[in-house]
């Protein structure tokens, strides 16, 4: 049975009423990879004559949420960052998402400074789905043609993020659309 985009959202909003916290962002995990197996929403908007870039296919009026679709033309590797107040749940359309989960290691007390490690680290391969909740320090790398659909907690181009240096402890706030 088809499972398209309509549905994702309407599910997406019963699982945030339902709860707003991790176990509804799980069930947004499941959903997503349950999306990310039909056929009809990959060929739709996520083939490979899919236009590279960064496009919104639901901005959440009510409940805040974002669901955007990825196509990246290049390889990239982002830095370490977080989201800020918000969470997010990564699924890999095509190719693959090599995710690095970090966890700090100082009493985070001074805003513009960090000491952070590596946490975890996986991939996401087509179909599979995993979640940074709020705040979580991580950082993606993907090859050329990689495609995934991110949904997060709100536009994230309207909250405070950082970025985080390894190497010196730095710590940047992010402006729009830095990280992707």
């Amino acid at each position: 049975m088809a499972y398209g985009l309509e549905q994702f959202v309407a599910d997406c909003r019963t699982a945030l009423k339902r709860d707003a916290g991790p176990a509804g962002r799980e069930v947004i995990c499941q959903k997503l990879e349950r999306l990310l197996r039909d056929k009809d929403f990959l060929a739709r908007y996520c083939a490979d004559s899919t236009p590279a870039g960064l496009r919104v296919l639901h901005d959440d009026a009510e409940l805040g949420f974002q669901i955007l679709l990825h196509v990246n033309a290049k390889a990239r590797a982002s830095a370490p960052h977080d989201h800020g107040k918000s969470w997010a749940i990564y699924g890999q359309a095509a190719g693959y998402t090599d995710m690095v989960e970090y966890e700090r290691i100082d009493a985070g007390s001074d805003a513009s400074r960090a000491r952070i490690r590596i946490k975890r680290i996986y991939r996401l391969n087509p179909g599979e789905a995993g979640i940074f909740q709020d705040g979580a320090i991580h950082s993606i790398e993907y090859p050329d043609g990689a495609r995934f659909v991110r949904v997060t907690g709100t536009n994230l181009d309207k909250i405070p993020r950082a970025m985080f240096d390894i190497a010196t402890g730095d710590v940047t706030p992010i402006t729009p659309q830095r990280t992707t």
